[in-house]
């Protein structure tokens, strides 16, 4: 359902879409993060989770990344009554090669999972570096959306931030994980 208010904003003011689609977003993240507390915290633990976690993280934050890159309406502040610091257009460029950034590396440390399981047996859990990974994604998506919503006067400053943020933790643990698990391919 948050795709759908991602891209199609239904009514006269597009705050409100803005507004639904990220608190869908919020509590997507938030059962995943109560997901895997409560796995921990009952040592429920397994290979399955280890897997699909880190899989469902990157359906959730791909899908919301390609949905505003596709969204007519996430990028316009004009509704806000506010100009950015940062024209708009850089700001939703560098959201775009962003997004192209994500998807590489996601396709890459998944592909290195698959090859260390069959070549090791072992699962590899996310790690730390990921973990904060996907918490600056999520951040920066919730950016995106709720910034021209909530902090209107910081003119595309939090968005610009985020996204950078997000793409260094991007880059910086896909390095992680190859460097890691070099060995096995």
């Amino acid at each position: 359902f948050f795709f759908f208010f991602f891209v199609y904003n239904l009514f006269d003011n597009p705050n409100i879409s803005r507004i639904i689609s990220a608190s869908l977003f919020i509590l997507a993240s938030v059962t995943d993060f109560l997901d895997g507390y409560l796995a921990r915290s009952r040592n429920l633990i397994t290979d399955f989770g280890k897997f699909m976690d880190p899989l469902a993280d990157k359906f959730l934050i791909l899908g919301a990344m390609f949905a505003i890159c596709f969204s007519d309406y996430i990028f316009d502040y004009s509704d806000v009554g506010f100009d950015t610091v940062v024209s708009v257009d850089i700001i939703k460029h560098l959201f775009f090669w962003t997004a192209i950034v994500v998807v590489f590396r996601e396709l890459a440390v998944t592909s290195m999972r698959l090859v260390v399981a069959k070549s090791s047996g072992a699962v590899i859990a996310a790690s730390m570096l990921g973990k904060i990974k996907t918490v600056t994604q999520i951040v920066a998506t919730c950016a995106v959306m709720l910034e021209p919503v909530i902090l209107p006067f910081c003119q595309g400053i939090i968005t610009l931030i985020s996204t950078v943020c997000m793409l260094f933790f991007t880059l910086l643990s896909g390095i992680n994980y190859i460097k890691t698990y070099w060995q096995f391919i």
